[in-house]
């Protein structure tokens, strides 16, 4: 992909490869992206294409009987792949690249109160003095919209909600001060109601703060609210990367066309909501050709015996699919998706897709 400007953080040729058993199985196959400073990323897929596996693999968490095998990750100056010890990955894991996941009752201790798990990350990372690091904190608490924070201060876990746990997990982030922030599905838990006020929150502590934000979600309503750009996953590999309008309104790869048009914001009463047919190829085996051919009804030939090159639509949109061979056949994208900016225009003036996109 072509070279931008403001470049914080460069994944070359990554390969990922797990040992289950006797069995190998290839998680991430020859990735390569670059990440923009300051820019929304999300990152999207179904379960098991690898989006969790890929940024784990940014601050040294990949699972133990997972390694790197090949590639490089550049951040501020250096290749990560070339750290060994943990006290090298601890100068960036929490500091400098932050993650938020899933499930805030795993991140948060069930004995220690809310307010000393948020000083305590900003007495290791700031440097300040325990009166200091509180003050900060209950700052932090009212900006991420706990109410009545000096008092909540010195509550336990258990007392708050699902909804404020992951707010103060997103504090937790902040007080490292991180330039990147990884955020690994943190509303899956959630009601509809409170996701919507959290990817608020995100989206506008990231703008606040000037941080990247690295998105990862299988929840395109998400995506269309919150990100610059879109990369697309499937089988271990970025299939389609773009700005969110291209890939929304433009899309040219048949998975993307795919997860578009299982949009429940778009299905019509009285028919059934689109599914994408089949399931994903196993990662255990060598896969030829296209990944997503087996269930794909615009697959050819040739997508069956060689993988596609990445082909460049725009100076920022691109996919990695036979289709936009000079010699494919010309296709129409599926009916669901066309003409799909009225359509997103529609939901979001009804309240859909968690508010309107500024």
């Amino acid at each position: 992909m072509e070279e931008k400007k403001n470049i914080i953080l460069s994944v070359k040729d990554l390969v990922v490869k797990f040992k289950v058993r006797d069995r190998v199985l290839t998680a991430i196959r020859n990735i390569s992206l670059d990440f923009e400073e300051g820019k929304v990323v999300a990152i999207v897929g179904e379960s098991g294409s690898g989006k969790s596996v890929f940024t784990k693999t940014f601050t040294g968490m990949l699972e133990t009987n997972g390694e790197v095998t090949q590639g490089e990750i550049w951040f501020e100056g250096e290749n990560l792949m070339t750290f060994k010890k943990d006290e090298e990955w601890m100068k960036i894991r929490g500091k400098k690249i932050a993650t938020v996941f899933q499930d805030p009752m795993t991140s948060l201790n069930p004995v220690r109160t809310i307010g000393y798990q948020i000083s305590e990350v900003i007495i290791k990372h700031q440097g300040k003095s325990k009166e200091e690091a509180k003050q900060e904190a209950i700052k932090l608490m009212e900006r991420v919209g706990i109410y009545d924070a000096e008092r909540r201060y010195d509550e336990y876990p258990f007392m708050y909600s699902g909804g404020m746990r992951q707010r103060i997990v997103i504090a937790i982030a902040l007080a490292c001060r991180p330039k990147i922030l990884i955020c690994d599905e943190p509303t899956t838990a959630l009601d509809v109601t409170i996701q919507a006020q959290i990817i608020h929150l995100i989206k506008e502590l990231s703008q606040e703060y000037g941080f990247t934000t690295i998105y990862i979600t299988h929840d395109l309503g998400v995506v269309a609210n919150v990100a610059d750009v879109v990369a697309v996953m499937y089988a271990g590999q970025i299939i389609e990367y773009g700005t969110v309008e291209e890939v929304f309104y433009d899309p040219r790869h048949p998975y993307t066309w795919g997860l578009l048009s299982s949009l429940p914001q778009l299905g019509e009463k009285g028919h059934e909501l689109f599914a994408i047919p089949g399931t994903p190829p196993s990662l255990f085996e060598e896969i030829k050709g296209d990944a997503f051919a087996p269930r794909s009804e615009y697959a050819m030939r040739i997508d069956f015996e060689e993988e596609p090159p990445i082909f460049k639509v725009s100076d920022t949109h691109y996919a990695k699919t036979w289709l936009l061979d000079p010699r494919a056949p010309k296709v129409e994208k599926p009916v669901t998706i066309q003409n799909l900016h009225e359509k997103m225009v529609a939901i979001t003036a009804k309240g859909g897709i968690y508010g309107e996109r500024e």
